[in-house]
């Protein structure tokens, strides 16, 4: 974790919190070099569950330049990384995309502009959940107090969704990139 938060700092990027113990693991809060916020954790590795078993959600980064970061992260992180659970790292249909195992795990899509005042365009890692029915989900997280909109774009059946705390991802029929 230490030497992660180093080579986050030495291509000027910023570690805002931590390395720190969290649990049973370790956990840092930093900064891309476009101030797009992103967690590390060290441990053993969470489970996303919905309570079945299904297809596990994509990251994706809206940033200003999808190469530069790709750059960066690849750096950090230690991307591409050879094996069969390794990560690749290719450019497909005007965006770069990191698999793990053949699965979409980041998408990194150019063109997000740092003061846009609508959210889902500026720079920010977004979180993107497979669901059966996107309709349902957006309405069951508009029951538990959040608030949801279509998304605009690609997708026909994605659904922003802001929660009460204020934290946007979107719910979305499919498994993927």
């Amino acid at each position: 974790m230490n030497g992660t938060a180093d080579r986050i700092r030495e291509r000027g990027a910023t570690v805002a919190v931590g390395p720190l113990a969290v649990g049973e693991g370790r956990a840092a809060i930093a900064s891309d070099r476009d101030g797009a916020v992103f967690g590390v954790w060290e441990g053993a590795a969470p489970v996303w569950s919905s309570g079945a078993a299904g297809p596990l959600p994509w990251l994706e980064l809206r940033t200003r330049d999808a190469f530069e970061a790709a750059q960066f992260y690849g750096e950090v992180f230690s991307w591409p990384r050879p094996g069969p659970d390794g990560i690749g790292v290719a450019y497909e249909e005007e965006k770069v995309v990191a698999r793990m195992a053949g699965r979409p795990m980041a998408v990194l899509p150019g063109g997000a502009v740092g003061s846009a005042p609508d959210p889902r365009i500026r720079l920010r890692w977004i979180v993107h959940f497979p669901v059966d029915d996107a309709p349902r989900a957006a309405a069951q997280a508009d029951r538990a107090g959040g608030e949801t909109f279509p998304s605009p774009g690609v997708r026909s059946s994605e659904y922003v969704v802001r929660d009460a705390e204020g934290a946007l991802f979107t719910v979305a029929e499919g498994a993927g990139v």
